[in-house]
């Protein structure tokens, strides 16, 4: 089981992004880090390829990087992708949350 799966409409938005950036080959790279006022956050960033230990996650044609100790707190979650009058952007739909502090910005497992 991949660490975390990918909506369709988040696959479309990183496709769209890797063409627009000029690297189809390369991916999102998604983690988990100590910090925010719940004590885990999570981080993005684009990557032209996988680093030596990432789990890659391919689906619908989008490429998604995960370091090994961001898998143990991502198993399960779907990286969503929202268009909504208050928010767009990419949205972590993690299970193993219990926590998460009022701005959503970070969380406890």
């Amino acid at each position: 089981m991949a660490a975390i799966a990918i909506s369709e409409p988040a696959a479309r938005q990183i496709r769209a992004l890797l063409v627009q950036k000029g690297t189809p080959q390369g991916g999102l790279r998604v983690g988990v880090k100590g910090g925010g006022c719940s004590g885990l956050s999570y981080f993005m960033d684009w990557a032209d390829g996988p680093a030596k230990h990432d789990e890659v996650v391919d689906e619908g044609g989008a490429r998604i990087f995960v370091d090994p100790k961001s898998a143990l707190f991502l198993k399960g979650t779907t990286l969503d992708f929202q268009t909504s009058l208050m928010q767009t952007g990419f949205v972590f739909k993690n299970p193993n949350v219990k926590t998460a502090c009022g701005c959503g910005e970070s969380f406890t497992i």
